[in-house]
């Protein structure tokens, strides 16, 4: 399963999103960075860090832990 990690630079939120997925046992993502894409800011500038499965096209926002992760994967 694909999936991709909506981010900003320098954001506090994003670098502890990186730490749940870790913690969840995400073994890889694609990361993407919306600072200076217009189209993406405008989706995701509130919410971010988001976490979207491609397959789908499901979105979970921020706050997430581990569980509810492994919950959004299953």
């Amino acid at each position: 399963m694909r999936l991709t990690l909506f981010q900003r630079d320098h954001c506090h939120l994003c670098d502890l999103a990186y730490e749940v997925l870790v913690a969840a046992g995400v073994p890889d993502f694609d990361p993407v960075w919306i600072d200076g894409d217009a189209a993406l800011e405008a989706i995701y500038g509130v919410r971010i860090p988001v976490l979207r499965r491609e397959d789908s096209g499901a979105e979970l926002d921020w706050p997430f832990t581990a569980e509810t992760v492994r919950a959004f994967l299953a």
